[in-house]
């Protein structure tokens, strides 16, 4: 057992401790254990992580993060911006996975369309912290919505993340953390990133939806990758 599926493990260990919200009848449905964490698709010798809220019905079906309605819309625009033409195979839907790596703020799909509380995002946190920060080599974060983005509060000055979040710029500017992790060994690990913030790529969210592509696009532009 390698030492990213002892991170899957401990997350299971984690899930089974104590009860919280979890939609276990699309687990069921998807003949899918839900206790068992969809932590993240990608690799880890990337530059780009894209970091949404949490899984759908689509992702638990498919045992990976950001392939619903809202995760296709991130697909087909990165595949369009990278090679000048649309997604046609499914080799093409799975191509992101080659240049970037993928998850959330909690690895399980909560009930509803409802966001997890602060309370499970906590229980969960280490287990990100050490996928972003010990396994994923990268350091531009491009997150999706304000419970991503918020998520990054803990590693910056307080009131910082809020006050950003106000801007009407801020869909345009970098905001830079510094990531803090400990490994199951206790060795204490730091990152520098920077994070990229986009709205929400669901197809309920009228302000932003239809403009999402070009805003990703710009975002995708501003580094080589």
């Amino acid at each position: 057992m390698n030492d990213y599926e002892i991170l899957l493990r401990r997350i299971c260990e984690e899930a089974e401790r104590q009860e919280f919200p979890i939609d276990i009848s699309v687990y069921k449905s998807a003949g899918k254990i839900p206790t068992e964490a969809i932590l993240s698709s990608g690799k880890f010798n990337t530059q780009i992580c894209f970091f949404g809220r949490d899984l759908g019905r689509d992702e638990v079906i498919q045992g990976q993060p950001l392939i619903g309605a809202s995760g296709m819309l991130v697909r087909k625009e990165f595949y369009r911006t990278l090679y000048s033409r649309e997604i046609i195979t499914k080799d093409d839907v799975q191509s992101i996975c080659r240049r970037a790596l993928l998850t959330n703020t909690v690895p399980y799909k909560p009930p509803g369309n409802k966001a997890y509380s602060h309370k499970v995002k906590e229980r969960f946190r280490p287990f990100i912290e050490q996928l972003l920060v010990v396994y994923w080599q990268g350091n531009q974060i491009i997150t999706l919505g304000t419970e991503a983005f918020k998520w990054f509060s803990p590693y910056c000055e307080a009131g910082k993340i809020e006050e950003f979040w106000k801007r009407p710029d801020r869909y345009e500017l970098k905001f830079t953390v510094i990531l803090k992790a400990t490994d199951f060994h206790g060795k204490h690990y730091e990152r520098k990133v920077h994070l990229l913030p986009l709205p929400h790529p669901s197809p309920l969210n009228k302000q932003y939806y239809a403009r999402f592509p070009q805003m990703l696009r710009k975002r995708l532009n501003e580094f080589e990758f």
